[in-house]
C-alpha cells in the first residue's frame, strides 16, 4: 500500500512542479515584456508614471521601498540605492574592521627582495628544524656514567604513579616541582 501512495504523492508533486513552472514562465514574459515596454521610455517618464520621486535628490530618510519593485527598471533600482548609500553614514562608512576591506594585490605594497623561511606544504618545519639543531650544538651535553643494574626481587608492581616528582638543582638553587596531574573520573548521571 505504501508504494501505491508513494507513487500517487510523486505524481502529484511532478504535476504541481510543472503548473508552478508554467506560471514562472508566465510571469517572466510578463516581466521582459514589462521590461521591453519600459526600456522606450526615458526615467523621468517612467518615474511619473510609478508616481516615484528623482532617485538623484532623495534625501536622509526618504522610503526607497518604492524602487525595489519589480516594475521599477534595474537602471534606476541601483541610482536610488547608491544615493541612500551615500546619505546614509552607517552604510557609507565602512568601519575597517572587515578582513576583505583591503587590497592585498596591489604590487605597490610588495616588499623588494622578501626572504621567508615559509615552504609550500611544509610550512616553516625545516626552519625551526635548523634553529633547534643549532641550539643543540650550542649546548654542551653532558653525560651522566650510567647505574649499574641490580637484580630486584620479584615484587607487585607499584599501581599508581607517583603523585608528585621532584628534581633537585644545584644546593644554592630553589626546587622545582612538578606535579603531575591526576587521572580524570568521569561521572555521568542519567535522567529518567
Amino acid at each position: 500500500m505504501s508504494e501505491a501512495r508513494d507513487f500517487w504523492s510523486r505524481r502529484k508533486a511532478a504535476v504541481q512542479a510543472e503548473v508552478d513552472a508554467e506560471h514562472a514562465a508566465v510571469e517572466a514574459q510578463v516581466v521582459a515584456a514589462q521590461q521591453a515596454e519600459l526600456e522606450e521610455k526615458t526615467d523621468a517618464e517612467i518615474l511619473a508614471e510609478l508616481n516615484l520621486p528623482d532617485p538623484d535628490e532623495l534625501q536622509a530618510g526618504d522610503d526607497v521601498s518604492g524602487f525595489m519593485a519589480k516594475a521599477v527598471p534595474d537602471r534606476l533600482r541601483r541610482r536610488a540605492l547608491r544615493r541612500l548609500w551615500r546619505l546614509n553614514p552607517v552604510l557609507a562608512n565602512v568601519d575597517g574592521l572587515v578582513d576583505y576591506g583591503e587590497d592585498y594585490t596591489d604590487a605597490a605594497c610588495v616588499v623588494e627582495n622578501l626572504q621567508t623561511a615559509y615552504q609550500v606544504g611544509k610550512g616553516m618545519l625545516a626552519h625551526i628544524e635548523a634553529l633547534a639543531a643549532a641550539e643543540d650544538k650550542s649546548e654542551p651535553e653532558v653525560e651522566a656514567e650510567p647505574e649499574p643494574l641490580e637484580p630486584e626481587e620479584e615484587t607487585a608492581p607499584d599501581p599508581a604513579p607517583p603523585a608528585q616528582t621532584v628534581e633537585l638543582a644545584h644546593a644554592d638553587e630553589v626546587e622545582e616541582a612538578e606535579i603531575a596531574p591526576a587521572p580524570r573520573r568521569m561521572t555521568f548521571e542519567f535522567e529518567g
